[in-house]
């Protein structure tokens, strides 16, 4: 591999200068509030929101409007909404604008089908129209950095990312995330990276590369085989948010190393508290329970301890289940 330089290579997105060039990609059901403080303490530059219905916004559903909730530590934060009606969509980006968050980015990449049926996410990569309408009217209510983050397209063979990628950039973006599946595959197959370095060539705005960045090196390698500016992680940052330390390590020429069970342990316990300061000691236990699943993925004994916590509902039993185990591991270390 070659060599890479010592100071991280920067992004710029419009007026919001990151640290570096990673970013945690939104995911809904993950990234609350203490999963994006936690990948912060390794290095992430930009952390975004679950995806966050702008009809919920402007309706001030609570649970909706929980979404928002960050962090100084957080910063700088973008928020990420879905929607397919240009005012809602406005409106939203006004009520987000009352919050912190520096970068306000459009879904243009769920392929869920509770979400495309409504005409938003990946649906709007067939409606061009409408898009540009959308954009004209978040663009009026939202001065600060705008961006967007897409799928390759609908279905193979029927390539739209170059057309709406340049479509965002002629209306204000201030840079755009390339996903390089279509919406009809889901997360299967493989994503195409030559669709992103197509993308990077004809746009002057940054381009963010995403899609099966599942180890350090696959981050190195996109940006050198794309070109992209930055890389989104999203899938590959579950259960491992030391990647983005490791990312950094390597890029700085150090080989990087796995957590050892100690510090993997510590982490644990701190995601752990902060759920629970967050979320209360019910909902932590419960997030917890499908957190610990990766996070224990491929250690020793897992598949007993994921059995073990499967039922496991209260507070108490699931803190313990984890101390016995994580000792266990410990011990076995000695």
């Amino acid at each position: 591999m070659a060599a890479y330089q010592t100071i991280p290579h920067k992004l710029r997105i419009g007026p919001v200068e990151l640290k570096n060039w990673l970013v945690l990609a939104p995911m809904a059901g993950i990234t609350n509030i203490a999963f994006r403080l936690m990948v912060k303490t390794q290095g992430a530059a930009l952390v975004t929101t679950e995806m966050i219905s702008a009809k919920g916004l402007t309706l001030y559903q609570e649970r909706t409007l929980g979404y928002l909730k960050s962090d100084p530590r957080e910063r700088p934060l973008a928020v990420q909404i879905f929607g397919s009606e240009p005012r809602t969509m406005a409106k939203a980006a006004e009520i987000v604008l009352d919050t912190e968050a520096q970068i306000l980015d459009i879904n243009l990449g769920c392929p869920v089908r509770k979400v495309v049926k409504t005409g938003a996410g990946a649906a709007l990569l067939l409606e061009p129209g409408r898009l540009r309408e959308i954009i004209r009217e978040v663009r009026k209510a939202w001065p600060r950095a705008l961006t967007a983050k897409m799928r390759a397209g609908w279905k193979p063979g029927h390539p739209l990312a170059m057309d709406m990628a340049r479509l965002l950039e002629d209306m204000g973006a201030d840079a755009v995330t390339i996903h390089p599946r279509y919406a009809s595959q889901g997360f299967s197959g493989k994503s195409d990276w030559s669709i992103i370095t197509e993308v990077k060539k004809s746009l002057s705005i940054p381009v963010i590369g995403n899609g099966d960045v599942l180890r350090p090196e696959d981050a190195l390698k996109m940006r050198e085989i794309t070109g992209s500016d930055g890389v989104m992680i999203g899938r590959g940052a579950i259960g491992n948010p030391w990647i983005f330390s490791q990312i950094l390590l390597l890029e700085a020429g150090i080989t990087p190393q796995k957590p050892t069970i100690r510090e993997r342990r510590e982490f644990i316990e701190e995601h752990f508290q902060l759920l629970c300061h967050h979320v209360g000691q019910h909902g932590a236990a419960r997030m917890m329970r499908g957190l610990l699943l990766w996070y224990t993925k491929g250690l020793p004994m897992s598949s007993r301890f994921r059995g073990a916590i499967g039922m496991v509902k209260d507070l108490s039993s699931l803190t313990r289940a984890m101390d016995l185990y994580f000792s266990a591991l410990e011990e076995r270390d000695k």
